[in-house]
C-alpha cells in the first residue's frame, strides 16, 4: 500500500512509527472499499495538550486490518484542522478509537460487540495513550541519564487496570460517555477484566501501590517480576472447604502487556565451573533458557510520567526442539526442554514439599534476578555510551529487594561484574553493596528463607562459590570487630551471623577454637582419659569421663564360666557400645543474612516491626552495622483505595475539605477532623456507607447465595489465611456470640446484640493443612448460623471465595468494623488496615504492625484494642510450657460447644488440638488464641455498645479517615527515594 493513499497525515504504510506533537491522540480510522483497494482516511479529532514538544511513538500492535464495524454509530465533531495541542479527548473521539481497536486489533470474531470485546477494545484504546507517555518517559530518562530505582518482587498484586488507568489519565467521564454511545456501561465493561494473577497478599499489593506512587510522584523507577501463567490458584469453596484450581487470567489474553521479543536474556542452570587460561572462572554446560520481557505501562495520576513493570516469561530457542525425536515418536522427549523452561513461570510459589518443587522455586528466583540485572546493566552501558565507568554504577542504579526472594541479586551482580565485565572481586563487591538494599517483611523464622546448600551448589555452582567468599569475608569482619579474647562469645556471633549454616569454621580459626582430641578407643590398662563427643558439623561437644580412675574394670572373661553366657554377654556389650547415630544438620544458605551483609540498607515496614528487626531478628547485625537499619512504614495509594474504589466518599471528602488535592496530598485529609461532629456530614457519610453496603449485599448473594441485610454492621476480616493472623480467634468469637444468642429469648438477643454480617476472605496456601482447616471451619459455622431461623439477620457468617484486589475494592468501602487481630509482634505491618481506615472503617486489633501507628493517628478512642503486647509474648509462651496457663472458662466453653457437633459431623479435633496442651509441635496454642480470647470478646461487647450510638460511631468513622493521611504510599516512596535510593523526581517537560 503506497504512502500516497494516506490523507491528512504522513503515516507510513508499515504503520511502524506515528509522529505527533502531543502525548495522547485519538485517530478515527474510516475505510471504504473501492475497486478492491482499502483506502484510509484519518482525522485527528481530539488531542490532549501535554507538551509543546514532539515525540516519536512506536506502534507495538502490528495486527492486520479488517472492515470497520457497521452497526456502531459515533457522533463526529468538526474542526479537523488547527493546532492539535489545543484539543482534549472527548467522548466522540474516544468512541472512534474504541471502534478502531474493535476492528483493527481484534481479539474476538467480528460478529457483535459484546461486553468482553468492548473491554478489550477499550483497554487497547487506553493503552495507546499509555504507550505514548511510556515512550516519552523512557526517552526522557535515557536523555537525562538519571539514577533509576528498580523494584524487584516475586509478587505484584495489581488488580484490574482499566478504571485505574483512565482515572489516572483523568478520562473516566469521557470513557463512560463514549461507551454509552457504543451501547455499553463503563462499570459493566470494567468487570470483564480479570485480576492479574501476579501476586497473593500484602507483599504484592504493596509493590503495586509503590509503582503507582513512583509514577505519580515522577520518580525514575521500574518494577521487575515474573509473568505467571496460572498465578497462585483460583480458590473454590465447596462442602470440603477450600479447593484449588489453576488461574485462567491469561486465557483470553492480556490487552495491557506488550511483548518485547527483542528483549531477552540467557539464563543458565546446572553445568560446571572451569578456570580459563585467563584465570577467570567460566560457567559452562548445563541447562540454558531465555527470559523474554513483557512490559506493562504504569501511569501516574495527573502526570505524563508512565513507568514500566517488566515481567519475565521463560522459553528455549527453537533450536532446542528435538525434531528427530519428535518424528521418531518420542514426543515427550522432544518437548522436554520447552516444558522445563515454560514451567518456571507457570505458578506463583509452587509447592516445595518435594525436591522438584524446591528446585523450581529456586529457578524462579534466579530467573527474576538474572534477567533483571542483565537488563539493568544493558541499560546502564547504553546510557554510558562508549566509555563505561563501573564506579558510577551505584550512582545510576538502585536495586530494592522486596523480601528475600530476590536475594540472588547479590551473587548474580558480582558474577556478571567479575566473570563477564572483568572487574576484580573487591571492585564488584563494593559496587554491589552500594547498589542493593533489602526490605524485610517478616519476623517469622520459617519465612526467613534458607536454601539447601547441596541444591544450590548443583543448580547455581558459580553463585555458591561467590556466597562462600562473602561468608569468608563476613567471618573476618566479625573476628576483627569482636576480637578473640572471648572464644565462646565469638562462636555465638559466628553461628548466628554466618550466611552458611551448619558449616565448619575456617581452618584459620583453629587456634582460637581449640578442639580437644577425640579418642576413638580406650586402653583399659591405661589411666582413663577425657574423650570428646564431637557434634555434627565439627562443633564441639561436652567432655565426659569414660572410666572412673579409682575403679578399673577387670577382665570380663575371668568372671564368666559358661561359654554361651560369655557370647551372650559379648553380644550385649557390642550393642551397648555402639554409638548413637548422630543427626547431621543439613547445610543451608541463609538468604536473609546474605541480604543484610550484601546490602547497604535494611528496612522494616512498621515502627514496631523495625524495632523487632533490630532488637531480635537481626540484633547481631544491628550491633555491627547500626547505620544500615531503617524503618519505612508501609503505605497504600489513595488513588485506588479511596478515589477510584469509593467515589461517593471521595466526593464527600472533596466537598467538605474544599479541594481534591487530598488525592495527592493526603495530609489534607486531617481537615476532616474539624467536621467530625457535624450532623450534615454525618448524614452524607452514612448514606455513602449504606450505598456501598447495598452493592456488597448484591455481590454476596451472587457469589455465595446468602442474603444479608445492608442495615447490619459489616464486620470484615480479609487477608491471607494463616494461624498468626488468627482468623481462628475471630470465628471462635462468633461461635461464642452465637451460643449466647441461642441461650436468650428473641427480645433479649435483639436488645443485647447488634446485627452483624461477619465476612471472611483469603486464601490458605495449598499445602498449609491447618490454614485449610480454618477455612473449612468458618464455612461450616456459616452454614449452620445462616440457616438458623431463630437468629435470622441478627448474625450472618460469609466466606467470600477467591478473594482478590477487585473484591477488596468492593468490600473495603462497605466495611464498618475490620479485624486486624494477629498475635502481637508477628505481623510486620499490614496494609489492609490502612485501606480500611482510609475508608472510614473502625479497626479492632492488637498492638501489632501498623496498627500501633494507626491507633496513634486516629486516636485511642477510635480504635478497639485488646490482647497481649509484643514484649509479653515470649513470657506467656514460657508460662504455657511450664503448665501455668489457666484458660478462661469462656474459652473452654466455646471449645466444648464446637466439639458437641453443632456445626456438623466434621471432626475438628486437629484444629482444636492446636489450642491444647503445654508443648509440642502443633499444640500449646503458640499463637495465644486462648490467652487473648477473653480480652477479645470483652472488646467485642464494647464494639456493640459503640455501634448502637450511631452518632458516636459516625464520628469515629470520620476520624479514622482523617487520621489515615499518614498511610499514603506517596509518603513511603518519598522516604525510600530520599533515604535509601538517593533518586529525585524528574517530571517530563
Amino acid at each position: 500500500m503506497a504512502s500516497s493513499m494516506y490523507s491528512a497525515t504522513s503515516i507510513k504504510p508499515e504503520n511502524k512509527l506515528l509522529h505527533c506533537n502531543s502525548a495522547s491522540r485519538f485517530i478515527d480510522f474510516r475505510c471504504r472499499y473501492t475497486k478492491s483497494k482499502l483506502f484510509f482516511f484519518t482525522r485527528i479529532s481530539d488531542c490532549r495538550r501535554f507538551s509543546k514538544r514532539g515525540c516519536v511513538v512506536k506502534n507495538v500492535s502490528g495486527e492486520s486490518s479488517a472492515p470497520v464495524l457497521k452497526d456502531l454509530v459515533v457522533e463526529q465533531g468538526s474542526g479537523d484542522s488547527g493546532d492539535l495541542s489545543t484539543f482534549t479527548p472527548d467522548a466522540a473521539s474516544i468512541a472512534s478509537n474504541i471502534k478502531h481497536h474493535a476492528q483493527f486489533t481484534p481479539s474476538f470474531s467480528p460478529e457483535g460487540f459484546e461486553a468482553p470485546k468492548a473491554y478489550f477494545a477499550t483497554a487497547q484504546s487506553v493503552r495507546d495513550s499509555l504507550i505514548i507517555n511510556w515512550n516519552a518517559t523512557y526517552d526522557f530518562y535515557e536523555k537525562m541519564n538519571v539514577k533509576q530505582a528498580y523494584y524487584l518482587s516475586m509478587e505484584f498484586l495489581q488488580g484490574r487496570a482499566l478504571l485505574n488507568a483512565i482515572g489516572n489519565l483523568e478520562l473516566t467521564g469521557a470513557y463512560g460517555e463514549a461507551l454509552t454511545k457504543l451501547g455499553h456501561n463503563l462499570e459493566n465493561v470494567a468487570q470483564q477484566e480479570s485480576d492479574a494473577a501476579l501476586g497473593n497478599g500484602g507483599l504484592g499489593r504493596l509493590a503495586s501501590c509503590f509503582l503507582d506512587s513512583l509514577a505519580t510522584l515522577n520518580y525514575p523507577a521500574w518494577g521487575y517480576g515474573l509473568r505467571y501463567k496460572y498465578g497462585l490458584f483460583k480458590q473454590l469453596i465447596t462442602k470440603d472447604g477450600q479447593e484449588e484450581v489453576a488461574e485462567n487470567w491469561l486465557e483470553m489474553g492480556n490487552p495491557w502487556e506488550i511483548v518485547r521479543n527483542d528483549v531477552s536474556y540467557p539464563i543458565k542452570f546446572y553445568g560446571k565451573l572451569v578456570t580459563g587460561s585467563d584465570g577467570k572462572r567460566h560457567w559452562i554446560g548445563g541447562e540454558d533458557i531465555k527470559a523474554v520481557a513483557y512490559d506493562v505501562p504504569i501511569p501516574g495520576y495527573k502526570t505524563r510520567t508512565t513507568i514500566n513493570l517488566r515481567l519475565w516469561s521463560t522459553k528455549v530457542s527453537s533450536e532446542d526442539f528435538d525434531l528427530n525425536a519428535f518424528n521418531a515418536g518420542e514426543h515427550t522427549k522432544a518437548c522436554e526442554d520447552q516444558e522445563n523452561a515454560a514451567k518456571i513461570c507457570f505458578v506463583l510459589y509452587p509447592g516445595d514439599e518435594s525436591l522438584e518443587g524446591k528446585t523450581l522455586r529456586l529457578k524462579q528466583q534466579y530467573t527474576l534476578c538474572s534477567a533483571s540485572l542483565q537488563d539493568i546493566i544493558t541499560r546502564f552501558e547504553k546510557r554510558s555510551g562508549s566509555c563505561v565507568n563501573w564506579e558510577e554504577f551505584p550512582s545510576k542504579v538502585a536495586v530494592q529487594m522486596n523480601d528475600t526472594h530476590p536475594t540472588l541479586c547479590i551473587p548474580e551482580l558480582i558474577r556478571i561484574l567479575v566473570d563477564l565485565k572483568g572487574l576484580s572481586w573487591k571492585e564488584a563487591w563494593e559496587i554491589t553493596k552500594r547498589t542493593v538494599a533489602y526490605t524485610n517483611h517478616t519476623v517469622l523464622p520459617e519465612a526467613l528463607e534458607k536454601w539447601s546448600f547441596e541444591l544450590m551448589e548443583k543448580l547455581l555452582p558459580r553463585h555458591v562459590e561467590i556466597i562462600e567468599m562473602i561468608d569468608e569475608e563476613l567471618i573476618q569482619n566479625i573476628v576483627s570487630e569482636y576480637g578473640t579474647s572471648d572464644p565462646d562469645m565469638l562462636k555465638k556471633k559466628l553461628n548466628a551471623m554466618r550466611i552458611l549454616e551448619n558449616f565448619d569454621l575456617p581452618a584459620s580459626l583453629d587456634d582460637i577454637f581449640v578442639k580437644p582430641k577425640e579418642i576413638s578407643a580406650v586402653d583399659l590398662n591405661e589411666e582413663p582419659k577425657e574423650s570428646t563427643v564431637v557434634g555434627s558439623g565439627g562443633t564441639e561437644g561436652s567432655s565426659v569421663m569414660d572410666l572412673d580412675k579409682e575403679n578399673k574394670v577387670p577382665d570380663a572373661t575371668a568372671l564368666i564360666d559358661d561359654e554361651d553366657e560369655l557370647e551372650e554377654r559379648d553380644s550385649q556389650e557390642e550393642k551397648e557400645s555402639d554409638p548413637e547415630p548422630v543427626l547431621i544438620p543439613q547445610k543451608m544458605v541463609r538468604m536473609a543474612n546474605l541480604c543484610v551483609v550484601g546490602g547497604h540498607a535494611v528496612n522494616g515496614v512498621a515502627e514496631i516491626h523495625s524495632e523487632i528487626v533490630k532488637e531480635d531478628v537481626f540484633n547481631d547485625f544491628y550491633k555491627l552495622w547500626p547505620e544500615k537499619f531503617q524503618n519505612k512504614t508501609n503505605g497504600v495509594t489513595p488513588r485506588r483505595w479511596i478515589r477510584f474504589c469509593n467515589p461517593n466518599l471521595s466526593d464527600i471528602i472533596t466537598k467538605w475539605i474544599g479541594t481534591e488535592d487530598w488525592v495527592l496530598n493526603t495530609e489534607k485529609l486531617a481537615k476532616l477532623r474539624e467536621f467530625a461532629h457535624n450532623e450534615d456530614l454525618h448524614t452524607e457519610w452514612r448514606a455513602s456507607k449504606r450505598s456501598n453496603k447495598v452493592k456488597v449485599a448484591k455481590f454476596l448473594k451472587e457469589k455465595t447465595g446468602y442474603i444479608v441485610s445492608p442495615d447490619a454492621m459489616f464486620d470484615i476480616q480479609v487477608k491471607r489465611i494463616h494461624e498468626y493472623k488468627r482468623q481462628l480467634l475471630n470465628i471462635l468469637g462468633i461461635v461464642y456470640r452465637y451460643k449466647k444468642m441461642k441461650e436468650m429469648t428473641a427480645s433479649e438477643r435483639e436488645e443485647k446484640f447488634v446485627p452483624r454480617v461477619c465476612i471472611f476472605g483469603g486464601k490458605a496456601f495449598a499445602t498449609y493443612v491447618q490454614a485449610k482447616r480454618i477455612v473449612k471451619f468458618i464455612t461450616d459455622v456459616g452454614a449452620t448460623i445462616n440457616h438458623d431461623p431463630e437468629i435470622g439477620d441478627l448474625l450472618k457468617v460469609i466466606f467470600v471465595p477467591d478473594y482478590n484486589v477487585s473484591v477488596a475494592e468492593l468490600l473495603i468501602p462497605s466495611s464498618e468494623l475490620s479485624q486486624h487481630i494477629s498475635t502481637a509482634g508477628m505481623e510486620a505491618s499490614g496494609t489492609s488496615n490502612m485501606k480500611f481506615a482510609m475508608n472510614g472503617c473502625i479497626l479492632i486489633g492488637t498492638l501489632d504492625g501498623a496498627n500501633v501507628e494507626i491507633r496513634e493517628e486516629v486516636g485511642e478512642d477510635n480504635f478497639f484494642l485488646f490482647g497481649a503486647q509484643a514484649h509479653e509474648i515470649m513470657g506467656l509462651r514460657e508460662e504455657r510450657a511450664e503448665g501455668k496457663f489457666v484458660p478462661d472458662v469462656r474459652f473452654e466453653e466455646v471449645k466444648e460447644y464446637v466439639k458437641s457437633g453443632i456445626f456438623g459431623s466434621n471432626s475438628y479435633d486437629e484444629l482444636l488440638g492446636s489450642l491444647e496442651g503445654n508443648e509440642g509441635f502443633g499444640r500449646a496454642d503458640y499463637f495465644l488464641v486462648g490467652k487473648d480470647f477473653p480480652s477479645y470478646i470483652e472488646c467485642q461487647e464494647k464494639v456493640d455498645k459503640a455501634y448502637q450510638d450511631q452518632k458516636k460511631w459516625t464520628s469515629m468513622s470520620i476520624l479514622n479517615t482523617a487520621g489515615s493521611y499518614k498511610f499514603s504510599s506517596d509518603r513511603t516512596i518519598h522516604e525510600y527515594a530520599r533515604e535509601i535510593w538517593n533518586i529525585k523526581p524528574l517530571e517530563l517537560p
